[in-house]
């Protein structure tokens, strides 16, 4: 195990690297008798800047490690080219209730899924169907009314107040804000702070109070109905990065009908994915909304308030880990 520091805005971090092949033998592995059927969806990621190609292959990993999991991957197929903003996924329609847990690692615009898939979809997760949608996933269909209930919270695509309000942490508790204003926006990709506020969730029992995510965007001024929805963890939005000087909405969990929705505004590229604070809070939480519950342990090498803690097999996944970690040269998102 490697260590070394890394001073950001705010604290000393230091780092934590879990190599290969002792990855496996430091996760917590489950088996389940009957695997959890999981349909992983990607496809289309608001044109070049997320990598979902990459990171579908990544997500997947994570999930078949623990042997709780049966994954199928489905890509959305996007439109003839020229077929303008809007126009359907061609012959996109998965049957949904083969499985208990849709992953959304895809961010379409309004119009991609056609009617019937979208009214199929619904229909699944009142049935008690599980989603988990990752980073960017919240971007999507800004106009589907059910699947912003669903995620509560989403940014970009021209959301504005019609979404719904802003949602954030004040003084410990979950607040809105009403003010007109675009939603989305995240500073230079940087390690931060994340505060658990749900101790006692399953996703988050045994979890750190405050841990350190590695390099990663943090998601701000998001908005949307917040309906049926718990605030899992946040993070402090500096002002200093380009951000909302707010404590923000990072993992949540949500109901609509009887389907349960696990949130994470995390995970913009390999080398977030391999933070190990991702990757246990997204094994944790797909389990959870498949069936209610949390089986897997904490693994030891889970991050601290002062340490970051990656996969260094995860993050070697990307062609582009040789160049380092936490590349600080991106500029901030300009506030929409």
């Amino acid at each position: 195990m490697t260590h070394y520091s890394r001073r950001t805005t705010r604290r000393v971090v230091t780092v934590a690297v879990l190599v290969a092949p002792f990855a496996a033998l430091m996760m917590s592995v489950m088996t389940a008798a009957t695997p959890i059927r999981v349909l992983l969806i990607d496809g289309e990621s608001a044109g070049t800047y997320h990598d979902w190609q990459r990171v579908t292959p990544v997500l997947r990993k994570m999930l078949d490690e623990t042997a709780l999991f049966d994954v199928t991957v489905a890509t959305a197929s996007t439109p003839e080219p020229g077929a303008g903003p809007g126009a359907p996924s061609p012959q996109f329609a998965p049957d949904f209730s083969k499985y208990q847990v849709v992953m959304l690692n895809y961010d379409g615009p309004d119009g991609r899924w056609s009617a019937e898939t979208k009214a199929s979809f619904e229909r699944f997760v009142q049935s008690g169907g599980g989603v988990v949608a990752v980073h960017a996933a919240d971007n999507a269909f800004p106009g589907w009314a059910a699947f912003n209930e669903m995620v509560g919270v989403g940014g970009w695509r021209n959301r504005t107040e019609q979404a719904g309000p802003f949602w954030f942490f004040r003084d410990g508790k979950l607040t809105s804000d009403t003010s007109p204003g675009r939603a989305g926006s995240h500073g230079k990709r940087v390690p931060f702070a994340i505060t658990t506020r749900e101790p006692n969730h399953p996703i988050m029992r045994g979890l750190p109070r405050v841990w350190m995510h590695q390099g990663d965007e943090l998601y701000a001024r998001m908005r949307g109905p917040g309906k049926n929805m718990t605030v899992l963890a946040t993070a402090f939005s500096d002002e200093a990065n380009a951000g909302s000087g707010r404590d923000e909405p990072q993992l949540m969990v949500l109901s609509y009908g009887k389907g349960r929705i696990f949130h994470t505004t995390l995970g913009h590229d390999i080398n977030a994915l391999s933070s190990v604070g991702f990757i246990v809070t997204l094994q944790r939480g797909t389990e959870w909304a498949a069936t209610g519950n949390v089986t897997q342990k904490v693994p030891a090498n889970f991050p601290t308030a002062n340490t970051v803690s990656y996969r260094a097999d995860i993050a070697a996944m990307d062609p582009r880990s040789a160049n380092g970690l936490d590349p600080l040269t991106s500029a901030p998102a300009p506030r929409k």
